[in-house]
C-alpha cells in the first residue's frame, strides 16, 4: 500500500504524540524537572499509560520479568515472525520530554494507523519501551535491552541506588524477580530486525534543514577515571618550581586530551573533576578526573586513547606525581544492517525528504539489540540538537515527517526483507 494513502491524517497523528510526550514528561519522581527512574512507582506508573495506549490500538500488552513493557499488533500469519521497535522510557535527572519516549510513543501511533485502515502485515509488529537506558539509578546502563540478549549479570543483584537499595530489592518491591530476568532472552529466529526512532541529540539535522536522518552506525564508547597524586601545601609559602600540585598537572592532561581528540577527528570529553583538598589557600594535593572517549572507529579510538594515556603518564612524570587510571565503562561500536539504512533511504525519499546518512555519538538501546538482530535508527531533528536538558525540544512538523518514514518503510518492509535475504 502506498505511503500517501495517509499521508492527509498524519499531522493529527503528530500532534497526538506531541501530547503523549507531554504526559509521560509529566510522570516525573519530582515536581520541578522530569526525572523518571528504573524501578521506581514512576516507571510502573508509565509503563501502565503506555500500555493502555497499546491496548487502544488494538495490541497484545505484557510486562517482561526486566521491567519492559510491550505491545504486539499481530499477523494474521501463523508462526510469524517479528519487527521490533522502540526505544526507553527511562529518563536523565532533569531531562527532557522526547529523548527515548518518542521512539515508543510513535510506533504506537502507526499501529494505529494501520489499524484504522485495518491493514494487516505479513510478520508481527511489537513495540517495546526499554525500562532502563540511561542507567541513572543503579550506575550501568542498557539494562532493559540487554535482559532481551541474555547479557544479564548476576553481580548486578548487588548494584545499589544513592538510597542504598540494591536492585534485586527493589526488582521485589516493583513486583519483579532478579532471578527471572533471564527468562526475558529473545531467540534471534524469531526476529527479523530491531529499528529505533530517537531524536538526534545532536544538531547536523538542524544545520542540514532537514526533518529525519538515517543513522548508519553508533560510535563505540570508552570511559576512565583518572586520579592524580601529589603534595597539599601552603599557597603562600611553597615555590612555585617546588609544588607538586595535582590540580594543575590535571589541567595539563586535559589540554593534551583536548588536542590528541581534534588531530584523531574523535571525541573526548572530560566531564566531571573533584579536587582535595578544595580549599582556597592551600595547593591542590589530590585530583580525580573523568574521561569519555568516543569514535565510530573503535581501532582509530582505541589508538588515539593510548596517545592520550601515554601523554598523561609523560605529564605526571615531569611533574613528580602520582597517576592511576582505571576503565570504568566500554562500548564497542555498532554498524547498522545496510539494507535497513536503504530501506529507509527509499521511504525517506518517497516521503520527497532528502536521505541524509549520519552516524549516532549517543548510545542507544539498538547497540544492544545488535547481538540479536539486524538494526537500523531512524532520526528526529531536536532543536539547537539540545538533549538531556529541559530545553530538549522537537516540532510536530518533524514528527509528522517521522510517521511518514516510517509507515512507508513499514509498509515495505517485506521488499526489504527479501533483500536482507539475498544479502546473507
Amino acid at each position: 500500500m502506498p505511503h500517501t494513502d495517509l499521508t492527509t491524517d498524519f499531522k493529527a497523528y503528530a500532534e497526538q504524540v506531541m501530547q503523549r510526550c507531554e504526559t509521560l514528561g509529566k510522570i516525573s519522581q519530582s515536581p520541578d524537572f522530569v526525572d523518571r527512574r528504573y524501578l521506581t512507582p514512576e516507571h510502573k506508573q508509565a509503563n501502565e499509560q503506555v500500555s493502555e495506549w497499546m491496548r487502544q490500538t488494538n495490541m497484545q500488552t505484557w510486562q517482561d520479568g526486566a521491567g519492559n513493557v510491550w505491545g504486539r499488533y499481530l499477523s494474521p500469519n501463523k508462526n510469524a515472525k517479528s519487527l521490533l521497535m522502540g526505544s526507553h522510557l527511562d529518563t536523565v535527572i532533569n531531562g527532557g520530554k522526547y529523548d527515548g519516549m518518542l521512539g515508543v510513543v510513535v510506533p504506537i501511533a502507526l499501529v494505529q494507523a494501520l489499524h484504522t485502515q485495518r491493514i494487516t502485515l505479513p510478520f508481527n509488529l511489537d513495540i517495546v519501551g526499554f525500562c532502563d537506558e540511561e542507567g541513572t539509578r543503579f550506575g550501568s546502563t542498557l539494562l532493559g535491552s540487554r535482559a532481551l540478549t541474555g547479557q544479564w549479570h548476576n553481580n548486578w543483584a548487588d548494584l545499589c541506588d544513592e538510597d542504598g537499595i540494591s536492585l534485586k530489592r527493589a526488582m521485589v518491591d516493583f513486583g519483579l524477580d532478579f532471578e527471572e530476568v533471564m527468562q526475558c532472552k529473545l531467540s534471534p529466529s524469531s526476529l527479523l530486525a530491531f529499528i529505533e526512532l530517537h531524536i538526534e541529540q545532536g544538531p547536523v539535522l538542524e544545520q542540514k534543514n532537514l526533518p529525519t536522518g538515517i543513522v548508519s552506525g553508533i560510535a563505540g564508547a570508552k570511559r576512565l577515571q583518572f586520579t592524580i597524586t601529589g603534595m597539599a601545601g601552603h599557597a603562600g609559602t611553597v615555590p612555585m618550581d617546588m609544588r607538586k600540585d595535582a590540580l594543575i598537572c590535571a589541567s595539563e592532561m586535559i589540554l593534551s586530551i583536548e588536542s590528541v581528540a581534534k588531530a584523531n577527528d574523535i571525541v573526548a570529553t572530560v566531564g566531571a573533576i573533584s579536587n582535595k583538598p578544595n580549599a582556597v589557600n592551600v595547593i591542590s594535593g589530590s585530583t580525580d578526573f573523568s574521561l569519555d572517549i568516543r569514535s565510530n572507529n573503535d581501532a582509530l579510538r582505541d589508538e588515539a586513547l593510548a596517545d592520550i594515556l601515554r601523554l598523561c603518564e609523560q605529564i605526571a612524570n615531569k611533574r613528580e606525581l602520582t597517576l592511576k587510571y582505571q576503565i570504568t565503562h566500554s562500548a564497542s561500536a555498532v554498524s547498522c544492517d545496510e539494507s535497513l539504512i536503504q530501506g529507509l533511504c527509499d521511504a525517506t525519499s518517497a516521503c520527497n525528504i532528502e536521505p541524509l546518512k549520519l552516524i549516532s555519538g549517543a548510545g542507544h538501546d539498538a547497540m544492544a539489540m545488535a547481538d540479536l538482530c539486524p538494526i537500523a535508527m531512524l532520526f528526529t531533528r531536536c532543536d539547537k540538537g539540545i538533549s538531556h536538558h529541559p530545553a530538549e525540544a522537537i516540532q510536530a512538523e518533524d514528527v509528522e515527517a517521522s510517521l511518514d518514514v516510517l509507515f512507508n518503510f513499514i509498509t515495505h518492509f517485506q521488499e526489504t526483507q527479501q533483500a536482507m535475504e539475498i544479502n546473507g
